[in-house]
């Protein structure tokens, strides 16, 4: 059996920035010094007139993505999710969120597989901060195929978009000759009736590796990538708990505010169902490589599957 393919979406993202530029000349792209690191680099070598680096100053990056977005642009402006959510929250916020200006936020090295850079740089919060502007789009894409679509899927729409991507290279689980997306619709990757497991980014792949070894032990797991958190697809949510007996939802941010607490909202105001969260669980974290962060906090196929186990 041939190896699955991995990809970062990094990558992604810096290849789906070239082409929608070969297509799109009022697509710009902005970078804080990391244009190496979030991939857009890659679009630089090509459209270097369309490239600006905005030094080590996300904050003021924020500011100039809003005034190029209201002069007919559609701006990307990247770096990492750290800095992008947390260091420019502010400008985000006002600049961006308040008068709803078209501007994309490409957030690279999410969570803690950024690896040996460490808490500083773990950013397990991104999804919750953003997630609490009015009017803001966030995707959390799974792997390359979805990572370049929702790359795509962002430049159409006409507002404000968050999207998150990772610095390890992931399974490409999709296949792109048929493969749809649209924001705001989970899609349902493994038929199951006893369990739900309902899972974003990097966790989608481990999550449907955890589903079979589930499946060994005699729980039928039905596994459903949400790759929109906001807004999210409360009909497949929903679906989901009506027609299973428990609700897990899986991902690689704090269990405080992101996928866990979005699902968790919606059920208690549409179909009251018992929900677990199994994520970074209110901690920072920590240098290693990313596989092994992975494993200690039970984010992969093996962490996943035995908390699962234990809470049923």
């Amino acid at each position: 059996m041939s190896e699955v393919k991995k990809i970062a979406t990094r990558d992604s993202y810096g290849n789906a920035l070239v082409e929608l530029g070969k297509e799109h000349e009022n697509l710009v792209v902005l970078d804080a010094d990391l244009a190496a690191a979030t991939k857009t680099g890659t679009f630089k070598k090509v459209f270097p007139e369309r490239h600006i680096d905005c030094g080590i100053a996300e904050c003021n990056m924020a500011g100039i993505a809003a005034g190029l977005s209201t002069c007919g642009k559609v701006p990307f402006m990247s770096t990492f999710a750290m800095f992008a959510a947390g260091r420019a929250y502010e400008q985000v916020r006002n600049s961006i969120g308040y008068p709803h200006l078209n501007v994309k936020i490409g957030a690279t090295h999410a969570g803690i597989s950024v690896g040996e850079d460490g808490a500083t740089h773990q950013c397990n919060e991104d999804l919750a901060l953003m997630r609490e502007i009015p009017g803001m789009v966030v995707i959390n894409p799974c792997d390359d195929v979805e990572a370049k679509a929702a790359v795509k899927a962002a430049y159409e729409h006409e507002g404000p978009v968050y999207l998150r991507f990772g610095r390890l290279a992931v399974p490409v689980i999709n296949d792109e000759a048929n493969y749809h997306f649209e924001i705001g619709k989970g899609i349902q990757l493994r038929e199951g009736k006893d369990i739900t497991i309902l899972a974003t980014g990097l966790c989608v792949s481990e999550s449907l590796k955890a589903a079979e070894m589930l499946a060994e032990k005699g729980i039928d797991a039905r596994v459903i990538n949400i790759h929109t958190i906001k807004p999210i697809d409360e009909e497949i949510v929903v679906k989901a708990a009506k027609e299973t007996k428990q609700i897990f939802t899986v991902e690689e941010h704090s269990i405080v505010g992101g996928l866990g607490s979005a699902v968790a909202e919606v059920l208690c105001e549409k179909y009251p169902a018992k929900v677990t969260r199994i994520g970074v669980n209110d901690v920072f974290g920590e240098s290693g490589p990313a596989v092994e962060l992975l494993h200690k906090y039970g984010l992969d196929a093996e962490g996943i599957c035995a908390k699962i186990l234990a809470s049923m």
